[in-house]
């Protein structure tokens, strides 16, 4: 078993209340086909025949939405009124994406644009319980690995955290190491990469990191493949916060006792997709103006819970009352009190 050490000590940025963290989001930029199926995927699986499965299901809807889990992440925080740097690659066809995502204060200066790739493409089907079947096509999203870190920051300044979420494994790889070496804390969230990547890898980027952000089937994914205990792997990063999907969210921190975060009450499930970027997006906009971590995560929730009773990832619509109001309702006045002086809704059409 590896031997447990403490994570390196690096720490954000003190922060009086008229500055805000400045944050990278390095992660994949994609197109989302997002289709719905009338049916349970389940009734068409057969027990004793999984060997060979050839399935196909008449969907009743698609949508063309914008997507992947950085683009998301930043939009998300853009929304509430930040300006996140964005670290991606894409293609020449994410013109139109851009402007949006720019419209919404993304910094998106920074973004390799691929000669000769499309922008990656995810393809989604939900059934009627919200079981997902989806597939990605990278695209130039396989050229993130050639993007370096320190040329951004000489124009950009040093980021005071560097969120690494789902993208070409290898490019998480060395954002990674480039953050060790130049001393920037690190939100790692391995997500949906953590399928393609091996025990080795995983452990690399949790390794130090200030913050992990996993769901429930991710944390024992992570302890699966690694070969670490549940405990082994919290030692090896400062913050870990899991998503509990309707039960809400844990934040468990070294000598602090674990906080248990509800979600709000949805009006209407329509689609899951982008759900965990969004949550991400909401407490990493609350790290930036130094809340506590109870209120980061119930700025997540809200923000997911928005995500989910719309379809795409990036159409939600709420203005700053409303999303106070609705705050307000699910965690009492004072904790609306609290977010009201920072929050700067910024949601266009």
């Amino acid at each position: 078993m590896p031997k447990v050490h403490a994570p390196a000590a690096i720490h954000l940025t003190n922060l009086s209340n008229s500055q805000i963290m400045k944050v990278a989001v390095a992660g994949s930029v994609g197109g989302d086909h997002i289709m719905s199926f009338g049916g349970k995927f389940t009734d068409s699986l057969v027990a004793g025949s999984l060997a060979k499965v050839s399935l196909s299901f008449l969907v009743d809807t698609l949508q063309i939405r914008r997507g992947g889990c950085g683009a998301n992440i930043a939009f998300g925080m853009g929304a509430l009124g930040l300006n996140p740097i964005l670290i991606a690659a894409v293609g020449r066809d994410w013109v139109d994406y851009e402007a949006w995502l720019k419209r919404h204060g993304v910094d998106t200066s920074h973004v390799l644009v691929s000669e000769k790739l499309h922008t990656a493409t995810f393809m989604v089907t939900t059934d009627t319980e919200l079981n997902q079947i989806a597939s990605f096509f990278p695209g130039a999203m396989s050229e993130a690995r050639n993007i370096e870190l320190s040329p951004i920051i000489e124009k950009s300044g040093k980021f005071d955290l560097l969120v690494i979420s789902p993208d070409d494994p290898e490019a998480m790889m060395r954002y990674s190491e480039m953050a060790r070496s130049l001393k920037i804390p690190v939100a790692a969230d391995p997500s949906q990469q953590m399928a393609r990547m091996d025990g080795k890898e995983i452990a690399q980027l949790i390794e130090g990191a200030k913050y992990l952000f996993l769901n429930e089937y991710e944390l024992a994914l992570a302890i699966q493949k690694t070969g670490w205990t549940d405990r082994q792997l919290f030692d090896r990063v400062q913050v870990r916060v899991v998503t509990l999907g309707s039960k809400g969210a844990q934040i468990e921190e070294h000598g602090k006792e674990t906080i248990y975060v509800g979600v709000p009450k949805e009006k209407e499930k329509l689609d899951p997709t982008g759900v965990g970027d969004n949550f991400r997006s909401g407490f990493i906009a609350g790290l930036s103006w130094g809340l506590g971590h109870e209120r980061c995560a119930q700025l997540g929730s809200l923000l997911a819970t928005y995500c989910i009773e719309t379809t795409g990832t990036q159409e939600y619509r709420f203005t700053k009352e409303e999303f106070l109001t609705r705050f307000e309702g699910a965690y009492g006045k004072a904790a609306a009190d609290e977010i009201k002086p920072h929050l700067n809704v910024r949601l266009v059409g």
